[in-house]
């Protein structure tokens, strides 16, 4: 995925006022995330990960928003879409690379797969593997600032 890619970071930002906004980001975002990409989501507890990953699901027509939630216990939900599958993670409760491995993400590893993994950040692998890191950051309690860091082209 991100290894080995020499290109510039490139960055966008986003701010909204609303959960129906942070969604409508997500399906903004869509346009610009490619299979295969390992995407790490980076925020606070309740910063709105999930509500922005329910328009990016909307975006790539694997899954409709309201189907979109949070995989803090079953670590994993997969959407397939017609031209790319997603697989939505949540890294918060593994907390050791022996329990990371035991979750077999490398077999998600395809060239028709995003994979959107929240508390990414907590794996070396995955920081220096990324494709892109969005950074959602609260700002009142409907209002986010977006971040999104691509480290090649989008």
């Amino acid at each position: 995925m991100a290894a080995g890619k020499t290109s510039p970071e490139m960055k966008r930002e986003f701010q909204t006022s609303s959960g129906d906004e942070t969604i409508q980001a997500g399906r903004r975002l869509a346009r610009l995330l490619t299979a295969p990409s390992l995407v790490v989501l980076t925020g606070d507890l309740g910063a709105g990960k999930t509500t922005l990953v329910k328009g990016i699901a909307d975006g790539f027509q694997a899954a409709e928003e309201e189907d979109v939630t949070s995989p803090t216990f079953t670590l994993v939900h997969e959407y397939r879409g017609p031209t790319v599958n997603l697989f939505h993670i949540d890294l918060y409760r593994i907390d050791t690379e022996r329990q990371l491995l035991t979750l077999g993400l490398d077999d998600l590893v395809d060239a028709n797969n995003i994979l959107l993994i929240e508390w990414g950040e907590k794996f070396e692998r995955f920081r220096q593997e990324r494709d892109v890191e969005i950074t959602i950051r609260r700002l009142t309690e409907s209002a986010r600032e977006i971040s999104v860091s691509f480290t090649g082209e989008p």
